[in-house]
């Protein structure tokens, strides 16, 4: 019996980088300060914490156009619980990620917003 091995191929660095960048530039622009040496992973995790928390707010009856105006225009949320938490300066990606899931679980226990 002859066994074989699966080939597997390496990642297409180019796609890898266009699809971080796409994801560093998205963060961006919701004003989450990122420093060039967050990892593809590190990105997506981010990137995937910052829907839940957004998943949250619109599901709680929050305006994301309102309460995460661009960082150009730093107004104050409509309600100051859907506002997404900034990254500071010099912090972790784990502590931005624990902060921010925090943050979504005070959203969802927040009542629902009155249209």
């Amino acid at each position: 019996m002859r066994h074989t091995r699966e080939k597997t191929e390496p990642a297409n660095t180019d796609e890898v980088q266009r699809v971080t960048q796409e994801s560093a530039n998205r963060l961006r622009a919701l004003g989450i300060t990122l420093t060039g040496r967050e990892t593809p992973d590190e990105l997506a995790t981010i990137e995937e914490a910052v829907e839940r928390f957004e998943a949250a707010v619109e599901a709680k009856g929050g305006d994301l156009m309102v309460d995460e105006p661009p960082p150009s225009h730093p107004a104050e949320p409509d309600d100051r619980h859907f506002g997404l938490p900034r990254r500071n300066d010099g912090e972790a990606v784990v502590d931005y990620l624990e902060r921010l899931a925090r943050a979504t679980d005070v959203v969802r226990q927040h009542p629902r917003k009155h249209e």
